[in-house]
């Protein structure tokens, strides 16, 4: 009950913590790229699910965000390596992506009875409980409306001027931003400037929003990280990546070693997956946390792995040994006992029916001779 009582004050805590957090300050980066709200409002990405794909000249990526907060209009910062088309993805491409690296459910069996087991089962047990430009310094290479999103792509030489151009058209953007994208600019980059606006008016950002699907070419498979080194909390990285083999990141750019929850190659039968699938059969899905998003050094950049080894999650069920709907422990611990009592039993019967043979007659002591004197 104490253990309970201590669990339930540390998530309360936890949750306050939260909001205290959202109050002093917004969360301005995802994974993906920095998220910017209108100011005096507020947003945070409770989950991104984001799936790469890599056929060795062209990187696709299909991204979406979960969204939570008060804030009616929020612009989103993505670099990429080269010129990028944008459209619409398939939200299906999620749920076919979650039914090909479904667990594998198996049953283990245990002999001895555990917590739930008879005659276990009536205790009352608290159980211990997660993706190059012109001559001016901003260029516009193109400007559409997809759904929700006001997608603008921008090249830039001069991250003052591409700030002033986002402000300018409705796309804020932090100064503390401006030196991040640097890196970018030095290295030629272009941008995704997304501009997130939910439908009709006096509405709010909420919920899963509709994927986006990037495409660029590549000459190596890689996903920017380095804007989430802005984020006032701890962030967590969801990515698929899709590619001839098993894929690995070349280093944890400052966050936790990755984890590979799922690798192998997926038989998709059509759909958005097996459309995106095709001619990059294997799935690699990582995991990652950064605890401290100001150490983020880089962008992942990811390579082949040294085996294409396939990892599954497997779910395993406990159940209790029985041989004909009785507990095997009971039937041995049974018979055990019924053996040593048939044992005892036998042994007090032929104890039982073994002949008695009497004692050997006792003879009388010989008279006293009269003659013998007495004294």
């Amino acid at each position: 009950m104490k253990r309970a009582r201590a669990r339930i004050l540390a998530l309360v805590l936890a949750l306050l913590g939260i909001q205290l957090s959202w109050l002093a300050a917004p969360a301005y980066a995802c994974g993906c790229g920095a998220m910017v709200p209108d100011p005096a409002t507020r947003i945070s990405v409770s989950n991104e699910q984001s799936v790469l794909r890599w056929d060795g000249r062209r990187e696709q990526i299909v991204m979406r965000l979960t969204v939570n907060g008060d804030a009616r209009h929020a612009a989103w910062i993505m670099p990429v390596p080269h010129r990028a088309t944008v459209r619409l993805g398939d939200p299906a491409l999620f749920d076919q992506l979650a039914t090909a690296m479904a667990p594998v459910h198996r049953t283990r069996h245990h002999f001895w009875p555990r917590d739930g087991d008879w005659p276990f089962d009536d205790n009352d047990l608290a159980a211990d409980a997660p993706a190059p430009g012109g001559g001016s310094a901003v260029g516009v290479v193109d400007r559409q409306r997809l759904g929700p999103f006001d997608v603008a792509r921008l090249t830039a030489t001069d991250p003052a001027a591409l700030e002033d151009w986002l402000h300018t058209h409705g796309f804020p953007l932090p100064a503390r931003l401006r030196t991040a994208l640097q890196p970018y600019v030095d290295r030629h980059w272009e941008y995704v400037a997304v501009r997130l606006a939910p439908d009709g008016t006096g509405g709010t950002l909420h919920g899963a929003l509709d994927p986006l699907h990037l495409t660029f070419a590549s000459d190596a498979p890689v996903y920017p990280m380095r804007l989430s080194r802005l984020a006032s909390t701890p962030q967590s990285l969801g990515l698929y990546v899709l590619a001839a083999h098993r894929m690995r990141t070349r280093t944890a750019i400052g966050g936790m070693q990755p984890s590979v929850v799922f690798a192998g190659r997926v038989h998709p039968h059509g759909g958005a997956l097996g459309a995106l699938a095709a001619g990059t059969p294997y799935l690699t899905a990582l995991t990652q946390q950064f605890p401290e998003p100001d150490r983020i050094s880089g962008d992942h950049e990811l390579v082949r792995a040294a085996a294409d080894t396939p990892v599954q999650q497997v779910i395993y069920e406990d159940r209790l040994r029985e041989v004909a709907g009785i507990p095997a422990w009971l039937l041995t611990v049974g018979g055990v006992l019924l053996s040593a009592a048939a044992a005892i039993t036998v042994r007090v019967v032929r104890r039982s029916r073994r002949p008695v043979i009497p004692p050997p007659p006792v003879q009388p002591p010989p008279p006293i001779s009269p003659s013998a004197p007495l004294g």
